[in-house]
């Protein structure tokens, strides 16, 4: 894009929280346009398999789902973005549907799981590839309509202007600038990053390095919990091929278990990520895991309590992967360790998912306060939807207001 061709806003980032802005943006009216690293469909919510949450079944509500919100960050998330998350997912849930995205039903209704750290049944799945589905989506509903599409465009700068905000990208041809009226970060967190510099596994993909929250810091945004990185407790272990693979949490729902060395249980399959994390990590360091054939640390995950017919509806990629790999997770444990996988700190925001800097916006994993210091399965790509479809129609508000 030419420098200084002013746009309404610019949405920094191609996963589901910056497909979901910009979509929002344009159809309010505005013009927009996408920078993404490398391309639209190389993004970490595309790899999120275990679902979305939304309090859809008889028994449940927005409001519990706020307690599960509150009570698994340990009070520490922001109490008005857990509202705002709860009561809009029903309708975020909707959204996706009239889009196309098409959710697992049973008996009439939704098909609904208990992930961990909820008191209802409120995870809604496409088989065990959600997120790829939730995107696809997005993105389909977002090439069908004028936004400009700036692929290989790497952040290198971002300030004020007098159209509102530039940014600065590298790009294979040199550097690129763009203008707009605001700006809409959603480019992630630096998980994969992060677990290189620490010699560990990660779940996320290899754009997850994190520089964009560094240059809006840099810029003068506020932010919180940036140190409260957050494991997936089920990462593969064993074979080497499925390591750092996330397992689908999922498969706790439909009755996997963690087992020792021993093949004693020693933690609540379904508490929270970081409790079960923890768990795993000391039944570890007490001498009670055990072993990958390459040395790593491991528990085992007994799949084999997994109905066939549970397995087959909502975990077909999983067991492809494994059987692909020798391993039958239905006839057999797996191994299992926790990866890095989630940033659960990040920009602060508003309700309107607006950065402390007017007219810079911020949603999905690069904002924080929405699940603390601790997330639960199935609420990022809620947030996703909900804040960036609020940082969307926001932006396009102010850009054009």
């Amino acid at each position: 894009m030419a420098p200084g061709a002013p746009i309404d806003v610019l949405v920094i980032g191609s996963g589901a929280a910056g497909l979901a802005a910009a979509l929002s943006a344009e159809r309010a009216g505005a013009r927009v346009a996408i920078a993404t690293k490398t391309t639209l469909q190389a993004n970490n919510s595309s790899k999120a398999q275990g679902g979305i949450q939304a309090a859809l079944g008889a028994d449940d509500s927005p409001a519990l789902h706020a307690e599960d919100v509150m009570r698994s960050s340990h009070d520490t998330a922001d109490p008005g973005l857990v509202e705002v998350l709860t009561s809009e997912a029903p309708g975020a849930i909707a959204w996706l549907e009239e889009l196309g995205c098409g959710f697992t039903r049973e008996n009439g209704g939704y098909r609904l799981a208990r992930c961990g750290g909820a008191s209802r049944k409120r995870l809604l799945q496409v088989g065990d590839r959600t997120g790829h589905a939730i995107t696809k989506a997005l993105r389909e509903g977002l090439e069908a309509g004028a936004a400009t599409v700036s692929a290989h465009h790497r952040l290198t700068s971002l300030g004020q202007s007098g159209a509102g905000w530039r940014a600065t990208f590298e790009t294979p041809d040199g550097a690129d600038e763009i203008d707009a009226a605001t700006v809409v970060l959603a480019s992630g967190g630096r998980c994969f990053a992060e677990a290189a510099t620490r010699g560990e596994l990660s779940t996320n993909h290899p754009n997850a390095t994190g520089e964009t929250t560094r240059i809006a810091l840099d810029a003068g945004a506020a932010a919180r919990d940036l140190d409260a990185l957050q494991y997936h407790p089920n990462g593969g272990a064993w074979p080497a091929t499925m390591q750092g693979y996330s397992i689908p949490e999922t498969t706790r729902a439909y009755g996997a278990v963690l087992l020792n060395a021993e093949g004693e249980e020693f933690t609540d399959s379904l508490g929270p990520r970081d409790v079960v994390s923890q768990a795993i990590f000391d039944e570890v360091e007490a001498g009670r895991g055990t072993e990958t054939e390459d040395g790593r640390p491991a528990v085992w995950l007994d799949t084999t309590r997994i109905a066939v017919d549970d397995a087959e509806v909502s975990l077909p990629y999983m067991l492809r992967r494994y059987r692909g790999a020798g391993i039958d997770p239905l006839a057999e444990p797996i191994l299992t360790y926790p990866v890095l996988h989630y940033q659960n700190g990040g920009l602060v925001i508003d309700a309107h998912a607006e950065t402390t800097l007017e007219g810079l916006y911020a949603c999905g994993e690069i904002a924080g306060g929405t699940h603390g210091r601790n997330r639960m399965m199935g609420n990022s790509l809620l947030e996703c939807v909900v804040f960036g479809r609020r940082a969307g129609t926001a932006a396009s508000e102010k850009a054009r207001g």
